[in-house]
C-alpha cells in the first residue's frame, strides 16, 4: 500500500498521474482539511475536493479547482443580496457542500462523508481527511490575523506574513485510519503541496510526524519549490514569513526528519549536494506538470524509489 500526504491543486496534479501508474485501491490519499472553512453556512473542504474532483475527472483544469462546465448562477445572486462572492463556488459544486454539510448536522463525521462522496464519484483510492476535528489554519499578517482562505482568495496573498497558526490542531485528533495507514504502509509520498499551510499542517495533528518517524515505510517527497518559486501559491511568502529560505533544500530541511528521497527540479540540480548532507537522497528530474505525460513521468520517477 502507498499513502500520500496532499493539499490541494499540486498534489491533485500529481495524483492524476500516480493512479495511471499504481492501481487506485492500492493508494491512500491523506488530505490536508486546515483551508476548511464556512462560507454562507455550509462547510467547503477545498482541498479534499480539488483531489476528488481532478480524480474522478471532473475538474475545471484551466482553474484547477472545481468542476468544469460549472454555472455561478447562485453565487451572481447572493451577490446581489448583498452577500460576499470572493470565494467562487459554482453551482454544482454548492451541491457538494450542501451535501457535506447536511451530514456533518446530522452527525457524521468527515471523514465518513468523504468516504461516501468519493465511492459517488467512482473513486477506489482511499481518501482520508486529516483529522474529524476542526483545524483552522490562520495567517498571521501586518493587516491583521485572517484564516487561509481569506490571506489567499479574498486578500490576494498580498499581506505581509509574521505567523501562522492552526487553530484547534492542539486538541485535534487523527481520523480514522490515518495513523495505521502510515504504520502499515510500504511508502509514503509528500506530494509537490504547500510544506507550510497543507503539508505541514497534516504533520501537525497529534502522532502524524511520530508515526512518519517510526513507519518502516520508503518515504519520498517532490519539492513543490522550483527555481527558488513556487508553482502555484503563497509558499514563498508564507516561507519568507517565517524566517525560511525559499528553495528546495529548505523543504527538504523541514521535512528531514523521516525523509528517505527528495525529487527536486532540473533547474534545483545545484541543490543536490545540499540537500543530500541532510542524509536525504536527491533525484533530480522534471517536476513542473504541464501535461498528463509530465505528471505519469513523475509518478514513475517516484514509484522507482519505493521499489528500491
Amino acid at each position: 500500500m502507498i499513502v500520500s500526504l496532499a493539499g490541494g491543486v499540486g498534489a491533485a496534479k500529481f495524483l492524476s498521474g500516480l493512479v495511471r501508474v499504481i492501481p487506485e485501491e492500492d493508494l491512500t490519499v491523506i488530505v490536508n482539511t486546515g483551508d476548511d472553512i464556512e462560507l454562507h453556512g455550509l462547510h467547503i473542504s477545498p482541498d479534499i475536493d480539488i483531489v476528488m474532483y481532478t480524480l474522478a475527472g471532473i475538474v475545471d483544469e484551466s482553474k484547477g479547482w472545481g468542476v468544469k462546465g460549472d454555472s455561478f448562477n447562485c453565487l451572481s445572486f447572493l451577490g446581489r443580496l448583498g452577500c460576499e462572492t470572493w470565494f467562487k463556488l459554482g453551482d454544482m459544486d454548492l451541491a457538494t457542500h450542501i451535501y457535506r454539510t447536511n451530514l456533518l448536522r446530522k452527525g457524521f463525521r468527515l471523514s465518513e462523508i468523504v468516504d461516501m462522496l468519493r465511492k459517488t464519484f467512482g473513486l477506489k483510492i482511499k481518501i482520508l481527511p486529516m483529522s474529524d476535528d476542526r483545524v483552522e489554519t490562520r495567517i498571521l499578517t501586518s493587516a491583521g490575523e485572517f484564516h487561509f482562505q481569506e490571506y489567499l482568495v479574498k486578500r490576494g496573498a498580498s499581506d505581509r506574513v509574521l505567523g501562522v497558526e492552526f487553530s484547534g490542531v492542539d486538541e485535534a485528533k487523527p481520523a480514522p485510519g490515518v495513523i495505521e495507514s502510515i504504520l502499515e504502509a510500504d511508502a509514503v509520498i509528500i506530494c509537490p503541496s504547500n510544506p507550510i499551510v497543507s503539508i505541514g499542517t497534516i504533520l501537525s495533528v497529534s502522532g502524524v510526524k511520530e508515526a512518519l518517524t517510526r513507519s518502516k515505510a520508503r518515504k519520498i517527497a517532490i519539492s513543490p519549490i522550483v527555481a527558488g518559486h513556487p508553482i502555484k501559491g503563497p509558499a514563498d511568502k508564507l516561507m519568507e514569513g517565517l524566517g525560511l529560505e525559499v528553495s528546495a533544500y529548505s523543504v527538504a530541511k523541514i521535512y528531514s526528519d523521516f525523509l528517505d528521497v527528495f525529487i527536486i527540479d532540473e533547474f534545483d540540480a545545484h541543490e543536490k549536494d545540499r540537500i543530500e548532507g541532510l542524509g536525504i537522497k536527491v533525484i533530480s528530474t522534471n517536476t513542473i506538470m504541464k501535461s498528463l505525460e509530465d505528471k505519469v513521468n513523475l509518478a514513475r520517477v517516484v514509484i522507482e524509489q519505493t521499489e528500491l
